[in-house]
């Protein structure tokens, strides 16, 4: 999962289909999460068996993107789900 920058061409759809394209990529979603007169903030995600991430980031920044941050990664022969924790739901309760 990837906090993305961006400009707001091009579209999120074709932004999308850009990283769903890629080899070892199964599918691809992206939300927009804030936008401005000129930018974007999207959460893309990215799903398959064999996700290069150096052609991801070089699709976002041939798209004039920037990743801000990597915020979550799975990995492995099988996908283990985040559980909420008490610390999760106290924070949740304030």
């Amino acid at each position: 999962v990837l906090d993305v920058l961006k400009p707001q061409l091009p579209s999120i759809i074709n932004f999308a289909k850009q990283l769903a394209d890629l080899e070892g990529v199964d599918g691809v979603d992206v939300s927009l999460i804030e936008m401005d007169s000129k930018s974007e903030s999207v959460k893309i995600t990215c799903e398959g068996r064999n996700i290069n991430y150096s052609e991801v980031e070089e699709v976002i920044i041939n798209n004039g993107g920037t990743v801000h941050s990597v915020d979550k990664v799975a990995t492995g022969s099988s996908i283990v789900e985040e559980v909420p924790t008490q610390q999760d739901i106290e924070s949740t309760l304030a």
